[in-house]
């Protein structure tokens, strides 16, 4: 006869969830502090640290004691409940849950309560240190520069306290709740409402601070209220052990974000050219492996956001310049760009993928030459609009297309003939 086994408090290694609670507290700033020491030493940081604390600390004297920088004359009030607004939206919550708590502590739900409630607790009493760090720094300003009284900088202090910690909240729910599309429909109201009527409320009454703190506790009842919901919200567990995975490995992926790219996620469809048909009427090899080199660079995010930014630098500074530069801008630019699309052909053929299909480099150089004009047309022909239509008005409207194409096309072939060997 098999013995029932006595799930009791002695077969864990932590009698408690507090205790388990406060366990991985600790391993979390461990982690955290072990994720910073991989980009710079202690004795580094306490070089950029003590002499930085020193000058900001004399800075944020003088703001108390001296006159006030001339340029906050001229900026509005709103700005500080903008920029606070916009410090809401930033970060999330961290419950420290991990994977394995779904086999651990099926049993246990009242131990998963407990971590939820501990990890929402912590996670709102740093956001409450974060947002007062940084109504510490523009105090000055709002009492000095707006003439915002004491009680009433108190009362907003209370506000925005209330307000980030309602954000936080809801943003998390739905995160937890929601995927996909249907996450954006329902994560942008629930955070920008709260931060549109903190701005409101911060505009309208910030000589009032009994309607201040009157909209810090209708703020602060939507926070309860959510904090209630949350802890009575079942059957999103993976979608916390996901949300709070992302939320601690921020640090590194802010880190890291120059040195590695994003993973890209999967699709099973392409999100463009999905049932087109084929980009050039000609059938052969050498068509078609052009068409697939046009998708490639438009399918990838990376690519085509390298060649969107460029496009809006260009353009920047095709419409910047003087109108004596404009049109020797304009070949540098053709050229800059046509030098990054023949890169990318070449790199996408000499892919292993690639090297599979059975083409020449006759085929292949044919192909870059039929596929680079055509990655180039549409920044030749935008940047040809931006010179024509302000130096030549009506007529420029006609103008740009044709000199876009012809100069796109004939510093496309000059590309092709010296990067793609035959």
């Amino acid at each position: 006869m098999l013995r029932r086994i006595d799930m009791s408090r002695g077969l864990f290694a932590f009698p408690a969830a507090p205790k388990l609670f406060k366990r991985r507290l600790f391993s979390h700033f461990r982690e955290q502090s072990a994720i910073i020491r991989t980009a710079a030493d202690w004795t580094v940081l306490l070089y950029i640290i003590i002499p930085g604390g020193l000058l900001g600390g004399r800075f944020y004297y003088g703001f108390w004691n001296h006159e006030l920088p001339s340029w906050t004359a001229d900026l509005p009030f709103a700005m500080i409940p903008s920029l606070l607004a916009v410090l809401l939206l930033t970060g999330g919550m961290v419950l420290l849950l991990q994977e394995g708590d779904l086999l651990f502590l099926r049993q246990r739900e009242n131990w998963i309560r407990s971590i939820v409630r501990r990890g929402m607790i912590y996670s709102l009493i740093v956001t409450a240190l974060k947002t007062a760090a940084v109504y510490a720094v523009l105090l000055p300003f709002i009492v000095r520069g707006y003439s915002v009284s004491t009680g009433a900088a108190w009362a907003l202090l209370v506000l925005t306290l209330a307000c980030s910690w309602c954000v936080k909240l809801l943003g998390h729910i739905v995160k937890v709740q929601r995927q996909g599309f249907r996450r954006w429909l329902w994560l942008i109201p629930s955070v920008t409402v709260p931060c549109a009527l903190y701005i409101r409320a911060a505009l309208y009454w910030r000589d009032s601070p009994l309607l201040l703190l009157l909209a810090a506790a209708g703020f602060a009842a939507v926070t309860a209220r959510a904090f209630h919901y949350r802890l009575r919200l079942r059957g999103t567990f993976m979608s916390d052990v996901r949300e709070d995975y992302k939320q601690r490995m921020r640090i590194a992926a802010l880190l890291l974000r120059g040195v590695l790219d994003k993973p890209r996620p999967t699709r099973y469809k392409p999100w463009i050219f999905r049932k087109s048909p084929p980009l050039l009427k000609s059938r052969q090899p050498e068509s078609r492996f052009a068409a697939a080199a046009i998708k490639a660079l438009v399918r990838n995010p990376a690519h085509l956001k390298l060649y969107l930014q460029f496009t809006g630098v260009g353009l920047a500074a095709v419409f910047i310049v003087p109108s004596v530069l404009k049109w020797l801008v304009f070949a540098l630019l053709i050229a800059l760009m046509s030098y990054w699309l023949s890169s990318f052909w070449l790199l996408f053929a000499g892919d292993d993928y690639i090297g599979i299909l059975p083409f020449t480099k006759e085929q292949k150089a044919e192909a870059g030459s039929k596929a680079l004009p055509i990655m180039l047309m549409p920044f030749a022909v935008l940047c040809s609009a931006v010179i024509c239509l302000p130096l030549y008005g009506w007529f420029g409207l006609v103008l740009f297309i044709p000199v876009g194409a012809v100069a796109g096309y004939l510093v496309a072939n000059m590309f092709s003939a010296f990067r793609f060997a035959k």
